[in-house]
């Protein structure tokens, strides 16, 4: 039985705090890798989701993820993928663009332009590894999220230096980071140092997650939200989704005994396909 990887994510956290499925729940699902129903790579979802069945209901603009494993290992190029996608240039002060040998934008660049192993994808990990590329914090990953652990470490350092945050666009279920990444570059341009910029990213994407679950909150009537996937180990950023939601009425389901990673996805696959076996 094939169980998609981002409705066990939210599966595994209704799990955990005991919902027998009867009803449905706004789940917020942002992860590095996961297949989707479409053939994309997804990972910046909102989902209407109970055990037997979710509904996508809104994601990440997506952008190219080129060469694919070898990208990930290379923040600086995500981050060229996220300027291209947003139709903004790659200046050569920008710092993930100097962090690129001339023949690498070239052949980036010539990739891009023919879809050359560029599989799109709605990936929020992917976002995270771009910015810290973007603004200077992490060029090359040497281990597992490298790139986002250390742009949560360079937020932290600057969290209490002000609340401003940068705004996704939405419009048609597609949050979009183009203006985000905008506001960045001119911000890095002004010398707003990095550790700021990281912050100023994070509570943007905390309050995307807000306004998309206040949309589905009026279109259903839904006042529970899971939070799940791998992103979701960042401290800050669940913090600050948990209490933007809190604040707003919404019930909050977070991570404790079972991790919102993929140690965590076999919980979710097992009940989805328990329940899906008793509809049989």
């Amino acid at each position: 039985m094939l169980v998609q990887h981002h409705h066990a994510h939210i599966a595994s956290a209704m799990a955990e705090h005991g919902l027998d499925g009867a009803a449905r729940v706004i789940g917020v699902a942002f992860d590095g890798t996961g297949y989707g129903d479409d053939g994309t790579v997804w990972g910046g979802e909102i989902l209407l989701a109970g055990y037997t069945g979710f509904r996508r209901l809104a994601h990440l603009a997506p952008a190219p993820l080129p060469g694919a494993d070898a990208g990930v290992a290379n923040p600086c190029r995500l981050a060229l993928a996220r300027l291209w996608a947003a139709g903004l240039p790659w200046d050569p002060d920008l710092p993930a663009v100097a962090a690129c040998a001339p023949d690498e934008l070239t052949l980036l660049e010539g990739q891009l332009k023919r879809d050359v192993a560029c599989a799109p994808t709605s990936s929020m990990g992917r976002l995270f590894d771009a910015v810290s590329s973007l603004v200077g914090v992490c060029h090359r990953a040497g281990y597992e999220a490298q790139a986002a652990l250390e742009l949560e470490a360079a937020a932290a350092s600057a969290w209490e230096a002000g609340t401003s945050a940068y705004a996704f666009g939405f419009a048609r279920g597609v949050f979009d980071p183009a203006p985000v990444l905008g506001a960045l570059v001119a911000d890095l341009r002004r010398g707003t140092p990095a550790a700021v910029l990281a912050a100023r990213f994070h509570r943007a994407v905390a309050r995307a997650v807000a306004q998309a679950c206040r949309r589905t909150r009026q279109n259903t009537g839904l006042a529970t939200v899971a939070l799940s996937g791998g992103v979701f180990a960042n401290a800050l950023l669940e913090e600050e989704c948990a209490r933007l939601l809190s604040e707003d009425g919404f019930a909050v389901l977070r991570h404790g005994e079972v991790p919102p990673n993929d140690g965590g996805l076999a919980l979710g696959q097992l009940v989805v396909a328990a329940h899906l076996r008793q509809e049989e």
